[in-house]
């Protein structure tokens, strides 16, 4: 199966131009449609591996379109646009674009469009992933801490004495430390 695209582009015949160069390429084009609003509808459908907006449609903006997939996390986004003004540019890149095309744009700046957003989302994926699970890491840190305080306030225990009840209590009875920490702190666990 290949990488699948959602195409939104007003303009039919350069839309119809796009699909069959997609597909010369060996990309699967799973819809095309001709309206930002459908198109944003048409990404949460389908679910593709990249989009590919035009910046100027009726119903939504290429832009706004944009947003919505990137805010959602949907798929990365390629902005095609006849426009080049840096404004523009920086509207795409706000909007959460990683790619972008200028129309007329030559078939071999199709393929390095898609590719580098599509690696370029999974980046993103990955940092967002990562800083979920340290966040998630820290979390857990602070209920361990305030359950040592807990131990140390109302049982007179040292830090490491704290620390290590906590530890050695989660290992025998196969739990997490943070479930652990979390009985001490609810008053259901005393040494």
């Amino acid at each position: 199966m290949g990488i699948k695209i959602v195409l939104a582009e007003d303009e039919a015949i350069i839309r119809l131009d796009l699909r069959e160069s997609l597909i010369e390429e060996g990309y699967e084009v799973v819809g095309d449609v001709g309206r930002g609003d459908k198109a944003v509808e048409m990404v949460r459908e389908k679910r593709p591996d990249v989009a590919i907006f035009d910046i100027k449609m009726p119903g939504m903006s290429g832009l706004e379109a944009a947003k919505i997939v990137s805010d959602e996390r949907l798929c990365p986004v390629v902005m095609l646009t006849a426009f080049s003004q840096r404004e523009i540019i920086e509207q795409a890149r706000d909007a959460g674009a990683l790619a972008y095309l200028v129309k007329p744009f030559q078939k071999s700046d199709l393929v390095p469009a898609i590719e580098l957003a599509i690696g370029r989302f999974a980046e993103m994926q990955a940092l967002s992933n990562e800083v979920a699970a340290l966040g998630a890491q820290l979390e857990i840190r602070k209920l361990i801490d305030r359950a040592k305080g807990v131990l140390i306030d109302k049982f007179k225990m040292s830090e490491a004495d704290s620390f290590s009840f906590i530890q050695n209590k989660a290992m025998s009875e196969r739990k997490k430390m943070g479930d652990i920490a979390e009985l001490i702190i609810g008053g259901k666990l005393n040494p």
